[in-house]
């Protein structure tokens, strides 16, 4: 399989790190992949052109990053990344959706930042996304998170997303959230492909 990816998408990195912890991460080779450029397969391989992207053996691909771990749970036999008894299932959902909210209004905020000019910035529109992270993030930290021996998709989630705070906002959430922050370094300790996949600051 060909994943089609660049080292500092968050979505990607939830597709390494679960390949990792399923075991399946030697099954897949890494393509970068350039969403600014036109001449780019990732077009033809994703209409959306959009990562990540993973092309399978057969030459047919799967995009976004839930459908991607969805498939990587059912290649390596099913109820390992998503709980297969409902109501754990459907919790695993529910934080992913949560943790891809907040990863969604972070990359608006830094699209925005990337590809206008700060003289038409609108404020109102960055702090709206701003509040989504807020908002999330007061959740999660009232709510002690657990930590599974094979982390589900909402636990890789909620890494990654942490992990893009670092990355494009300086680590501010860090100061308000202690009991995120030491979630986020049991995890860290807990599974290799974070450290592995973290990108330079």
């Amino acid at each position: 399989m060909i994943l089609r990816s660049a080292p500092p998408s968050p979505f990607g990195r939830k597709v390494k790190i679960a390949a990792g912890l399923l075991g399946l991460s030697d099954r897949i080779t890494i393509v970068a992949a350039d969403t600014n450029d036109a001449s780019d397969d990732l077009r033809t391989q994703n209409p959306l052109g959009k990562i990540p992207t993973l092309v399978l053996d057969d030459g047919q691909t799967l995009f976004d990053s839930r459908v991607i771990l969805d498939y990587l749970d059912h290649i390596a036999g099913g109820g390992r990344i998503i709980p297969r008894e409902p109501n754990a299932r459907f919790a695993a959902l529910r934080m992913q959706a949560l943790c891809d909210g907040i990863l969604d209004a972070s990359i608006l905020r830094v699209y925005e930042a990337r590809y206008r000019p700060q003289a038409i910035h609108h404020q109102p529109w960055l702090d709206y996304q701003a509040d989504k992270v807020v908002r999330a993030l007061a959740v999660l930290e009232a709510e002690p998170q657990a930590l599974d021996p094979v982390p589900h998709v909402g636990q890789i989630t909620l890494a990654c997303a942490l992990g893009y705070q670092d990355l494009r906002f300086a680590g501010t959430w860090r100061a308000n959230h202690p009991q995120l922050v030491a979630w986020l370094d049991r995890f860290a300790a807990q599974v290799p492909a974070f450290d592995q996949t973290r990108v330079a600051t």
